[in-house]
C-alpha cells in the first residue's frame, strides 16, 4: 500500500475535535473496562448504552457513574480502571466511517487540525497514532495537560494560542454538550455531531451534522 501523500503546511483556520463519539467509535472498550472494573466490586456488568451515557465528563466521573454509589475509593478505583482501559481500548476501537480520508482533505483544504478530549493525554495520542491519523493534528490535548477539562474553556483557548487563531478562525465539533459548552465560553462557533455518544443539552449548536462526510463538505474540503 503506497504511502499518504506528504500534508501541507496550514496558517490559520482551526478545526478542534473531540475524539470519543466524534472522531473515534470506542464505547464498546470503554464498556469492557467499565464492566473488569465492576467485576471487582461484585457489581453486575452494565450494558453498552448505559455505559455510553456515562461518557463525555472525564475518566473520574465516568468512574463515579459507572460504581454508582459503592464505598470505594474513587482515585484507586481511577487507577484500576485506566490499567483495565489500557488493557483493552484497541480491542474494537475504530476511526467512524469517512474520517481518515476526511480529515486529510481538510488538512489539504487548509484548515490547521486539533484535538480535544476529557480522555487521559497519553491514551488520546496511542490510540490516533494506532488509528494512523496522528500526524494530521497540530495539536492533541486531553486530560494532564490542562488545569480544567471541557466544559471549561481553558483547554480550547490553549488550542487557539498554539495555532495563532482567534475565536473568529476557529469552530470546536463535538458530540456532547460539554464541547459546545466549551466553544461558547471561548467565543467559538460550534458544530454538533448526531452520531456520537452525547446530547446538546440546553446549548444549541451553530451547525449539526449526521456523518463526517458531512462536515467535511461544510468546511468546504
Amino acid at each position: 500500500m503506497n504511502a499518504p501523500a506528504p500534508l501541507p503546511p496550514t496558517r490559520g483556520r482551526l478545526l478542534v475535535f473531540d475524539l470519543d463519539g466524534t472522531l473515534i467509535d470506542s464505547v464498546g472498550d470503554l464498556t469492557t473496562a467499565v464492566n473488569r472494573l465492576r467485576a471487582d466490586f461484585r457489581l453486575a456488568p452494565l450494558p453498552m448504552h448505559v455505559v455510553r451515557s456515562y461518557v463525555g465528563d472525564g475518566v473520574r466521573k465516568l468512574v463515579e457513574r459507572a460504581l454508582q454509589g459503592h464505598p470505594a475509593d474513587l482515585a484507586a478505583a481511577v487507577h484500576t480502571y485506566r490499567g483495565y482501559y489500557a488493557h483493552h481500548m484497541h480491542d474494537t476501537t475504530a476511526l467512524f466511517p469517512g474520517v481518515a480520508d476526511g480529515l486529510r482533505q481538510l488538512r489539504v483544504a487548509g484548515w490547521q487540525l486539533a484535538v480535544i478530549s476529557n480522555k487521559s493525554a497519553d491514551f488520546c495520542k496511542e490510540l490516533l497514532a494506532r488509528l494512523g491519523v496522528a500526524d494530521v493534528f497540530a495539536s492533541v490535548l486531553g486530560d494532564g495537560d490542562t488545569a480544567r477539562l471541557k466544559p471549561d474553556p481553558e483547554p480550547l483557548l490553549e488550542v487557539m494560542r498554539r495555532a495563532g487563531v482567534a475565536p473568529a478562525e476557529t469552530w470546536m465539533i463535538g458530540d456532547h454538550h460539554t464541547d459546545l459548552a466549551a466553544a461558547r465560553r471561548a467565543g467559538v462557533r460550534s458544530l454538533f455531531v448526531t452520531y456520537g455518544l452525547g446530547e446538546t443539552g440546553a446549548e444549541k449548536p451553530d451547525h449539526t451534522c449526521a456523518t463526517f462526510a458531512a462536515i467535511v463538505r461544510f468546511f468546504g474540503a
